[in-house]
């Protein structure tokens, strides 16, 4: 198998936007253990990039969700854009965890931003 899944029925896509904090939390939550049903392998990708803020709230939910992934043999990605999404990841020591990627495409391809730039002058 290449960098990303052959199978395109074993991706999902969980996005959100405004606020993600104690108050939104939940729902959030809810949207990535409804992504998560069924058994089998399981490849997710978390579109952040229409997030305007983002607390600590919202860690549980996506480190369930990476741990659920792994265990099915898959992964879990995150589309972020804003500083503070990132602030909240590299304050809790998840960046290696959860790398920006900067569109759903890159992290169907697993081009973290840091590589993106990079890979495409190639």
């Amino acid at each position: 198998m290449g960098p990303h899944p052959d199978l395109f029925d074993e991706l999902r896509l969980v996005t959100a936007g405004g606020e993600l904090d104690l108050t939104t939390v939940s729902a959030f939550a809810r949207d990535l253990e409804d992504a998560r049903h069924g058994s089998g392998r399981l490849f997710l990708i978390v579109d952040l990039g229409d997030v305007t803020f983002m607390d600590g709230s919202v860690l549980a939910p996506l480190c369930a969700t990476w741990k659920d992934c792994h265990e099915r043999l898959g992964w879990a990605r995150i589309v972020h854009h804003r500083p503070g999404t990132g602030l909240v990841f590299r304050a809790a020591g998840l960046l290696e965890r959860f790398p920006r990627y900067a569109s759903a495409q890159d992290a169907w391809q697993d081009i973290p931003a840091s590589r993106a730039t990079a890979y495409r002058a190639t």
